[in-house]
């Protein structure tokens, strides 16, 4: 039950600044600043020159799509030769995890496995700037970053307020270059922030408020964005829906949908976007007896017709296809006898398991993997 009693806490970066050619602000904000140690990838590196920094200036690109413990280790590393003053996150959500673990491990004696968890984080950090470049993690938001553990393949997570940016930059002409399918898959990576936040069992009117503005605004934009990806307008309002799902995640977070998601992402190196919104529809139909008047508002958002059950399944699976989404799992690999065990891993995310309206058993996770297929 919702209460506005309830305490949480909400933080958001100390500056934003949105708009058409935004990034350039972050020239002159990080004019006192001499030393610059920028985490990107290369279809993103290319963004820095419209920042316009001065001083020295480091790039480091040498990251795998999901980063894992040694990826990390390395990046930390690099900055830790360079000794910067200033950490810039430019590009997607890896990235962007990646910056915010450089920006507070590299002048420390803690390592990534010793901070794994929550507040576990000391000592002093390095100025962290986000630069998205895409609209789907809202990473630049919050104060969480995941990691690859690279024997179990589970995800490692970090949560400290120290990972918080001292700013963060939304500029759509930073996204017109991202391809139809990536734009489909992270855009709908952003809803599922949304309304796993919106639905869970920790909800709570502030944040209900930002998860129903990022839900409208994917439904408004998100068609468009994919359609047209010079469409600034539609492009500015998906990367304000991502920010507003970041906000959700930091005192609510996420359910079952990204427990599901995240064996997708292990195991058959589906990008996260994707993974998510594959699981979507399903994890929104099964939690609709529990949150009825909510899936209501969410399926009226979209533009759905049905409410409830096996036809919002179908409308929600629709609405995705329609965006250009292969949602079935067989396609991207996936064969029979992988689910069992990925069901298991799924259900072991107790963190965000936990956070589900309606419980989620082994069987139940196995059963939406199985109708995924």
């Amino acid at each position: 039950m919702l209460s506005m009693a309830r305490q949480i806490t909400l933080l958001q970066p100390a500056r934003l600044e949105i708009g058409a050619g935004a990034v350039g602000r972050l020239g002159q904000w990080a004019e006192p600043y001499t030393r610059i140690f920028v985490v990107a990838m290369a279809p993103t590196v290319g963004f820095l020159e419209r920042i316009g920094l001065s001083g020295n200036i480091e790039t480091y690109i040498d990251l795998p799509p999901e980063p894992d413990l040694p990826a990390v280790e390395a990046a930390i590393a690099a900055a830790r030769a360079f000794r910067p003053d200033l950490v810039i996150g430019l590009g997607g959500g890896s990235v962007m995890d990646v910056a915010k673990l450089v920006a507070v491990l590299w002048d420390s004696e803690q390592t990534v496995p010793d901070v794994v968890g929550v507040g576990k984080i000391t000592g002093r950090r390095t100025a962290l700037a986000q630069v998205p470049t895409t609209s789907g993690t809202g990473s630049e938001a919050g104060i969480r970053a995941l990691v690859t553990h690279p024997e179990t393949l589970a995800k490692m997570a970090v949560e400290s307020h120290f990972m918080l940016a001292d700013i963060a930059v939304l500029d759509p002409e930073l996204t017109y270059s991202v391809p139809p399918a990536v734009t489909a898959a992270t855009g709908v990576d952003a809803l599922a922030h949304c309304v796993e936040s919106f639905t869970n069992v920790k909800a709570h009117p502030l944040i209900d408020g930002y998860a129903n503005l990022g839900i409208s605004l994917v439904g408004r934009y998100l068609a468009r964005a994919v359609a047209d990806g010079e469409d600034t307008e539609a492009r500015a309002g998906m990367m304000l829906a991502s920010y507003y799902g970041g906000l959700c995640l930091g005192p609510v977070n996420t359910a079952g949908g990204h427990a599901l998601a995240y064996p997708l992402g292990t195991r058959l190196k589906l990008p996260h976007g994707l993974a998510n919104a594959i699981i979507f529809p399903h994890i929104l139909a099964f939690n609709a007896p529990e949150r009825p008047d909510k899936t209501a508002a969410v399926a009226s958002s979209l533009g759905l017709t049905a409410r409830h059950g096996q036809d919002i399944l179908a409308d929600a699976m629709e609405w995705c296809r329609q965006l250009g989404i292969e949602m079935r799992l067989s396609r991207h690999g996936a064969e029979e006898q992988d689910l069992s065990v990925w069901a298991e891993e799924a259900f072991a995310i107790k963190r965000l398991i936990d956070n589900n309206p309606r419980a989620l058993g082994v069987e139940d996770i196995l059963t939406i993997y199985r109708s995924a297929l």
